[in-house]
């Protein structure tokens, strides 16, 4: 424990991210009046969501509805329709021929909604590190911004978004040419500025992001040769069966926080193929029409190869040497390219590679919470962190928690509005219960 010495406000909650997340936390709190101040520190210049992934014609997978309110309050003025309302598109989008929004409409949904909640982020303000001070007779949790900046929080809510899985081979090479798809856009552009069109691009993954940007890349550069890479026997269709799809239900949260870990495997292996590893039926058909027409060209330039996994990644000049076997023949083949994009997904808490045990952010303080036999942080179903001793303020996990409340907690829209609730009533509760009942303060809290 270390004393802090500092003039910062102390706010009853310090969140660290403001993605949907932390803004759909931000709106419970104000429709419910709550009285709880809270602060926000956002990474980017402003908020936004997915910037490096926004192309042409990608849309969202999930109903519009399941957006930052409705699930929770179908009346609140910042739903997904009173947006498209308030811009003048509300007839004009319902009259779309497609099913899902478009991710360029969404994020300027998001856009629209933080500008309302401008007072409570600090923008610029990547957290560097997190500890646990003594000020004013409480001990509470200080962030430190990588600008130096420090914050005082009674209560932290980590909602910073996963960490891009970068796998072996890709994570033993520095390069910019190798990069995850979360950096697409912006990599592109820096690429673009050496002013050729480039001869051979590598997708690696077999997910709807990977099939979104084999179909972009193939239509930005029409001369370039783009192969998709992937583990697997070929792309799969997502499981979007209404059974599967009630997985995202609620009622199905509650029984998988219940399940044992072993359940929790089997959950996950029936529910995998609705998020994971698997690409919705247009863009599969639009990819395969593609390199079927080409075909009939004489001049296929977009491939998929299945089977393939990368054994070796090395610098080839300005180049990148891609080196598969095929792991059911044994063949070896190497593949020179530009560039290549990494569609392959998101770190969850857990002990595997392709796991974290806890956020980055929290790994100074996490022998101070209860962790599962296999060593990840161990969740409660409010999403709070259980210390293992007394004086630990509370600490809230925000759309970090897939591994203790299954595919519902995944990086997406389906239940972010309930766990908004949730995660506003726990909060109003640890602060209340922390304070003496005879004060203005806890009173006003209690009647939150």
């Amino acid at each position: 424990m270390s004393a802090a010495i500092t003039t910062s406000p102390v706010y009853d909650i310090l969140g660290v991210g403001f993605g949907p997340a932390n803004l759909a936390l931000a709106i419970a709190l104000e429709e419910r009046d709550s009285p709880l101040t809270a602060r926000f520190l956002e990474a980017r210049p402003s908020p936004e969501w997915q910037p490096g992934m926004l192309l042409d014609g990608s849309d969202i997978q999930n109903h519009p509805s399941r957006d930052l309110v409705t699930l929770r309050n179908p009346r609140s003025r910042y739903s997904f329709l009173n947006y498209l309302h308030e811009q003048g598109r509300l007839l004009r989008h319902l009259n779309l021929p497609s099913e899902f929004p478009l991710r360029k409409e969404y994020a300027g949904y998001l856009r629209w909604a933080s500008s309302f909640f401008s007072h409570l982020v600090d923008c610029n303000q990547r957290a560097a590190s997190v500890e646990v001070v003594e000020a004013g007779g409480e001990r509470l949790y200080e962030v430190t911004t990588m600008a130096g900046d420090r914050y005082l929080g009674r209560t932290l809510v980590l909602g910073p978004g996963r960490t891009p899985y970068i796998p072996s081979p890709y994570d033993t090479v520095r390069t910019p040419r190798v990069f995850h798809l979360t950096q697409y856009l912006p990599r592109l552009a820096e690429l673009a500025g050496q002013g050729r069109e480039p001869e051979s691009v590598a997708v690696i993954g077999g997910s709807q992001s990977a099939v979104e940007l084999a179909l972009d890349l193939g239509r930005r550069f029409p001369r370039t040769k783009v192969t998709t890479y992937t583990r697997s026997h070929s792309l799969r269709l997502k499981d979007t069966s209404p059974f599967s799809e009630e997985g995202y239900f609620p009622e199905f949260t509650d029984y998988y926080f219940q399940a044992s870990r072993e359940g929790k495997k089997a959950l996950d292996a029936y529910m995998h193929g609705t998020n994971y590893s698997s690409a919705d039926g247009d863009v599969l058909r639009e990819l395969y029409l593609t390199i079927y027409e080409q075909e009939l060209d004489g001049e296929q330039r977009v491939f998929v190869r299945g089977n393939h996994e990368a054994v070796a990644v090395r610098e080839a000049g300005e180049r990148v040497a891609l080196d598969f076997v095929e792991r059911h023949t044994g063949e070896r083949i190497t593949d020179t390219v530009d560039f290549a994009v990494l569609a392959t997904g998101f770190r969850n808490m857990g002990p595997a590679p392709h796991e974290e045990l806890c956020p980055p952010l929290m790994a100074g303080l996490a022998d101070r919470f209860t962790a599962e036999p296999d060593g990840r942080l161990l969740v409660g179903a409010d999403y709070a962190l259980q210390p293992v001793a007394d004086g630990v303020p509370p600490l809230f996990l925000n759309g970090l928690c897939e591994s203790s409340h299954g595919i519902g907690d995944a990086g997406s829209f389906s239940l972010l509005s309930l766990r908004a609730a949730t995660l506003a009533d726990a909060l109003t509760s640890r602060l209340t219960a922390s304070l003496d009942p005879s004060t203005d303060r806890a009173a006003a809290l209690a009647a939150a």
